[in-house]
């Protein structure tokens, strides 16, 4: 039985086993008075001793709820809420055995009596269409606890420790603040930096394109999004964080964010500078800014090659303008300095024979980002929304680096082939403007609507470089030298437009067709000059200058239906693109234009099935086509790297793709436990790729493109995970299995390889919380990948890398804050000139003064002084071994202080006050008159 088997039936086995403790609760909710249905109440189940929600579901259109669950042996509630009504309850010794509950009814909240408004419980959990809503103030966290923190007691919600959110199952891609990005759609910032006690509303919903929005379609992601809301309370206000810190090795690090909340208008301003690799604005709460402060993050540690000096600003603004028109925009300033120096080791497996190149590098990378991002919706009137999108961005670069590589035979003697030094310096100014604007119009009939989605984006880089570098090339008839010192002078232009029209109209409530048609148009050009600055400083070098230029325009008809069924839904959507692809180029004095012409057919399916509110499978299926670019198809050689000229092949046909995707999820609301798996593949017809025929004398190479077809790749995994909460102590722990098998065709020196990759990556991790003292996290993950071949002088390589973690965090005595991450890393089957393994150890210990407002922290980096950045990556043409630098051991002294002052606070205080004190004096009221 093959491996796939046992993975399946083990699966299957779990689904049976839990099914065994499955049971059904229903039951109808209706109006005391009037005997009609409430749809949409919630109806959720609480334990008795500390209000715990164990499960929940709504009622339909008839009043009617049915809930699978899972037994409870404990007593509980039932609770029902809807707006306008009074909270029903009613106590059950336990949930043990299926039970419908008949009629329950609800009694409107006006007591005519005695003129007394009853407040309504607010429900933990609400069902709002097809958003879950869950009420922050039923959950509790630390006073000083931020967003993060908040989410990981939702029922449903993880947080690894690279900072991925999943909600029942789904990965969220989207988190907004009252509906609006905050810095980023990903949320990172508003995660880590706004505390919990602000937030009133946690809403899930599925993600959506702004399209699928703003026409109510349903979702065709497998993508959550949640919107967090602000309690009104905290609305008015300002609140943020600031860091400074010093330590060893002249290491530093400073941040500061600021958020200023008046009603509808948000501003919010951040900065950072450091020089310790942290390149974003994503603090740890243990760690600050320490880059790679948990192991798990940067694999080891490391956040990138080299070590980086970054610099950020930023301003956030948010507003309602009026009621018909909202904005919202960013502003960003990013400097970062990379200083790296690497050496690798590289094999190029050959038909015979291999060859084998050792290179030292030494680098030094600046660049400067400014970037504006704004968002206007204009609802015209109740049918008629604008949403208009203007991003505009420049990057100022400079690169300088000082290069030597050696290739030689991989045989007995080591023959070397070519020696190379380098030593280049080029600059770069690139803008860039994109702008989207969506348009959509509703009809008095429902799901009828005209779309409209035209997007541009208008990019520019001009650059100035030198060439300096000397290529020896070992002939039979002795050495050829290649001495190059020559200034550069380059202009890329790409300019793109797309129309979306299409129109949706219902056939029945639960069919809709769409008829559509796309419109492209994209326009490219590089130019490149390159001159003598040897012998004749000025003179234009005709082999290593080229103008290229591309043109392509596409419209293409397309037609797609959506059919819904409670909780089946279908979506297929099929276009044909009639393309016209004229490329064109001026390459030593002689024009070579290419003219194309194709017709591009495209499909996709997805299949969706809803069991439950956490149990879903989802199908899709795409086909495709894809166009070579202009350099892959035009016949002129490009000789700017001396030991590689690489020529195009006008008679490359498109590339046609075809790719599946599996999806099933299984979550348990109620224990925060369960399990996914998901299959993914495509398979390439016409693939385009790179031939090689390398020189045997000098090793240089010469490459041209081709298509093959029958190559693919497929992808398969699972994860299980359970969580158990008893009192204070919570355990969560699961397991993860992922891997690929990829099967690669292509040419080295005419002869035709084949190269058959696998590789797999089982993890296991474990989390213990005892209350908000302690959390204790162990990890432990490997790597195994392989590579067989045929034709080739090897038969196949392969790499084992290990890593485990221990992730510690202590929150006792009071105001002391002590976390320790320490990682190991075994690479097993890396060059003998790297070392193999390393351990990598942070901890951190701070300590709150003024009600937790300040916080004094020692760092400490790589206690060990072991860490290291040495990886092995394997293709189907070379074997690559690369070390880079990497941050040392440092010490970091560091002093952080919150501030926050809500103008509503005080006022709000008083009036809770004041309606307590109305509830109690008018329920002593009532006991006299009885």
């Amino acid at each position: 039985m093959s491996r796939l088997h046992y993975f399946l039936l083990f699966f299957i086995f779990v689904y049976s086993a839990n099914a065994q403790n499955d049971i059904v609760l229903k039951g109808t909710v209706v109006d005391i008075n009037t005997q009609l249905p409430l749809e949409l109440a919630t109806v959720y189940f609480t334990t008795v001793k500390d209000s715990t929600v164990i499960d929940y579901t709504t009622t339909d259109k008839n009043g009617v709820f049915r809930l699978n669950t899972r037994k409870f042996d404990k007593p509980v509630f039932l609770k029902i809420n809807y707006l306008g009504y009074q909270t029903y309850l009613e106590e059950q010794n336990g949930l043990l055995e299926s039970k419908d509950f008949g009629k329950l009814y609800l009694l409107e909240n006006v007591n005519a009596l005695n003129d007394v408004v009853v407040k309504s419980e607010a429900p933990p959990i609400r069902m709002k269409q097809d958003t879950l809503e869950f009420n922050a103030a039923s959950y509790k966290v630390r006073p000083d606890s931020n967003v993060e923190t908040l989410l990981k007691q939702l029922p449903g919600f993880d947080i690894d420790e690279a900072g991925k959110i999943t909600v029942n199952g789904r990965e969220v891609n989207q988190l907004l603040v009252n509906g609006k990005p905050f810095f980023d759609r990903d949320g990172a910032i508003a995660l880590k930096n706004l505390p919990s006690e602000i937030i009133q509303k946690v809403q899930v919903s599925d993600f959506k394109t702004k399209k699928e929005e703003l026409s109510k379609q349903e979702s065709t992601s497998d993508y959550s999004s949640i919107n967090l809301t602000i309690d009104e309370k905290k609305n008015k206000g300002y609140f943020g964080k600031i860091l400074a810190g010093y330590g060893s090795d002249d290491r530093y690090e400073s941040s500061l964010i600021m958020n200023f909340f008046n009603n509808k208008q948000k501003i919010s301003i951040l900065g950072s500078s450091n020089n310790i690799n942290s390149t974003g604005f994503s603090m740890d709460d243990v760690f600050d800014n320490m880059g790679g402060g948990r192991n798990s993050q940067g694999g080891g540690g490391n956040t990138g090659k080299g070590i980086t000096q970054s610099n950020l600003l930023g301003i956030n603004y948010s507003d309602d303008w009026n009621k018909y028109l909202g904005a919202t925009g960013s502003y960003n300033f990013d400097n970062k300095i990379n200083n790296n120096e690497s050496t690798v080791n590289e094999t190029s497996i050959l038909p015979t024979g291999n060859n084998y190149t050792n290179s030292n590098s030494k680098s030094r990378n600046e660049s400067t980002t400014n970037k504006a991002n704004f968002e206007l919706e204009y609802k015209i009137n109740p049918t008629i929304r604008l949403v208009i999108t203007p991003n505009a961005s420049q990057t100022r670069s400079n690169a300088q680096s000082d290069s030597y590589s050696k290739t030689r035979k991989e045989d007995e003697n080591g023959e070397i082939l070519n020696t190379s030094e380098s030593h280049p310096y080029k600059e770069n100014t690139s803008t860039n403007f994109s702008n989207t604007i969506n348009f959509n119009k509703a009809f008095e009939k429902k799901a009828r609507n005209v779309s409209l989605v035209f997007t541009n984006n208008n990019s520019g880089t001009d650059s100035d470089g030198i060439i300096n570098s000397t290529t020896v090339l070992n002939k039979d008839e002795g050495e050829f030298i290649d001495k190059r010192l020559q200034k550069t002078k380059g202009r890329n232009i790409s300019d793109s437009y797309s129309l979306d029209l299409e129109y949706t109209e219902p056939i029945t409530d639960s069919l809709r067709i769409r008829f559509g048609t796309d419109f492209d148009w994209q326009n490219t050009s590089n130019d490149l000059k390159t001159f003598d600055n040897n012998l004749s400083p000025g003179i234009l070098v005709d082999s290593v200058s080229n103008y290229i230029s591309s043109k392509r325009n596409m419209i293409s008809p397309k037609v797609g239906l959506t059919l819904k069924k409670n909780k089946f839904t279908f979506n297929l959507n099929t276009r044909t693109a009639i393309v016209d692809f004229d490329n064109h180029s001026l390459y030593e004095n002689k024009a070579t234009d290419l003219e194309k012409r194709y017709a591009l057919s495209f499909g996709n399916m997805q299949l969706r099935y809803k069991f439950s509110r956490s149990k879903f499978f989802t199908f899709k299926y795409d086909y495709s086509n894809a166009l070579p670019s202009a350099t892959q198809l035009m016949p002129v050689e490009d000789l700017n790297n001396s030991l590689n000229t690489v020529t195009g092949n006008p008679d490359l046909n498109p590339i046609e793709k075809n790719s599946i995707n599996f999806d099933f999820k299984n979550f348990d609301f109620r224990t925060r436990s369960g399990y996914s798996i998901f299959l993914r593949g495509d398979y390439f017809n016409n693939d385009v790729v790179s031939t090689s025929d390398f020189d045997d004398e000098t090793g240089k190479r010469y490459t041209t493109y081709i298509n093959v077809s029958g190559t693919y790749n497929a992808t398969a995994g699972g994860n299980w995970s359970q969580s158990v909460k008893k009192d204070a102590h919570t355990l969560r722990y699961g397991l993860g299995l992922n891997g690929k098998y990829s099967f690669d065709k292509g040419f080295t020196n005419d002869i035709m390889y084949t190269a058959k990759s696998t590789s797999i990556s089982p993890k296991a991790y474990f989390t213990y919380e005892y209350g908000e003292l302690l959390t204790i996290s162990p990890s432990y993950g490997l790597s195994f990948s392989q590579t067989k071949y045929e034709n080739t002088s090897r038969d196949a390589n392969s790499n084992v890398t290990h890593r485990a973690n221990l992730q510690t965090t202590t929150y006792w005595p009071e105001n002391l804050v002590f976390g320790n991450d320490f990682g190991y890393t075994y690479n097993s089957n890396i060059s003998d000139d790297f070392k193999k393994d390393f351990y990598l150890w942070n901890t951190s210990l701070s300590y709150g003064f003024l009600d937790k407002k300040l916080f004094a922290k020692i760092k400490v980096y790589d206690v060990l002084n072991q860490n290291q950045s040495a990886t092995r990556s394997i293709s189907a043409t070379s074997i690559r071994d690369e070390e880079s630098t990497v941050l040392k051991r440092y010490v970091m002294f560091s002093v952080a202080y919150k501030i926050g002052n809500f103008a509503a606070e005080k006022g709000s205080k008083r009036r809770e006050r004041g309606e307590r004190g109305d509830v109690e004096r008018q329920r002593g009221e009532r006991e006299k008159e009885d």
